[in-house]
């Protein structure tokens, strides 16, 4: 198990003490396959972004040998394409559930590959991941919009493959940090990606400007706050778009609903609205919220459920944790949440983004 010593830098008021952040650490590390798959939970599939959260979170806790296997497992089952499926049942290549290839899941590897190289320093690891952030980053690419937007999937092979060409807010707001990253990663190389320079400007002007490009989400709180933690909405903008949705989304004491109106509370978008706060410089909020979700904290291995329902139901059923599990994101996103107020360097440039190179907006929309 992952000891206290290891964990201090994770301490939080009302939140984590070392202790429990090694439980924490511990649990995800229980959840992790020998090859280096982190499922959801032990039985359950694998995605290719909650699987890079949770191997982020173990370098925001120093586990970087178990960090950098999960990224070895990315690298050696990426499609020829440069992508990933959306699902592999228990991590288990062989195994996959869903072959549609999301361009939110696949952009995401550039944020842990830089996240890993800033907390280690390693650069055989950065040059060994290279050809898999390249290829994934062109995969994604390939499915940008004229507007900017990127376009959510392509269809499973055995559908044909068709790109599907609607746009997500909250993947393109991710795809937007995305590109950020792979940016930094490029530029460290001295491998200049200036049609990503591009890319990553008209999608930021896309997302900041041009909401009509985007399929209608705002019933879920992750359209709310991912235009802010994804980087594109910053300053006075940013502060107004997440006072406009407080009094919907935040129920205090509780958390923050995942889609309204449902009553229900859930841990992942809870401490990723937190990191939003702490970006915008909101700290005292951020601790808040995440000192508002302890109640979902399972005592006895550490880890988070995922939400809890805080109405009676229709036919009487009384308030209640639900769904029954208890994920690696969840645990992995508050780790992170943590990490960032707590000033884990890795975390805070990653997600603070004022290193990260910023794209070039369209000639038609520069000051």
């Amino acid at each position: 198990m992952t000891s206290p010593g290891r964990t201090e830098h994770l301490v939080l008021p009302g939140v984590l003490t070392a202790e429990q952040a090694a439980e924490t650490v511990a649990g995800i590390l229980a959840m992790q396959r020998e090859d280096g798959a982190i499922p959801w939970f032990r039985g359950h599939h694998l995605d290719p972004w909650d699987h890079t959260e949770a191997a982020m979170a173990l370098d925001a806790a120093g586990e970087h040998d178990a960090a950098a296997r999960a990224y070895e497992w990315l690298a050696r089952h990426q499609n020829q394409d440069g992508s990933w499926y959306a699902a592999y049942q228990d991590g288990d290549a062989t195994q996959v559930t869903d072959r549609g290839r999301e361009t939110n899941f696949c952009a995401y590897i550039s944020v842990g590959v830089w996240h890993h190289y800033l907390a280690t320093g390693d650069d055989t690891f950065l040059d060994r991941m290279w050809p898999a952030v390249h290829a994934a980053t062109e995969f994604v690419l390939g499915l940008q919009q004229p507007g900017g937007e990127i376009g959510w999937k392509r269809e499973s092979p055995e559908d044909g493959g068709a790109p599907v060409r609607d746009a997500l807010l909250t993947g393109s707001s991710s795809v937007h940090q995305a590109l950020r990253c792979a940016l930094a990663v490029a530029d460290e190389r001295d491998e200049p990606q200036p049609d990503w320079e591009l890319a990553a400007g008209a999608l930021g002007h896309a997302i900041r400007s041009h909401p009509e490009r985007f399929l209608d989400k705002s019933r879920y709180s992750m359209d709310w706050y991912y235009p802010v933690l994804g980087g594109a909405v910053t300053g006075a903008a940013a502060k107004a778009r997440i006072e406009e949705g407080w009094d919907r989304f935040v129920v205090p004491g509780l958390g923050v609903r995942c889609v309204l109106p449902n009553p229900w509370v859930t841990g992942g978008e809870s401490c990723e609205l937190a990191l939003a706060l702490w970006v915008m410089g909101e700290s005292d909020r951020a601790l808040e919220i995440l000192q508002s979700i302890q109640h979902l904290r399972y005592a006895e291995d550490g880890m988070y459920w995922t939400g809890y329902v805080f109405e009676s139901g229709a036919q009487g059923d009384p308030p209640a944790v639900w769904p029954e599990e208890r994920t690696s994101w969840t645990a992995g996103s508050l780790l992170l949440a943590v990490a960032a107020l707590g000033g884990d360097e890795a975390t805070t440039a990653v997600f603070g983004g004022e290193r990260l190179p910023r794209g070039l907006e369209p000639d038609c929309c520069r000051p």
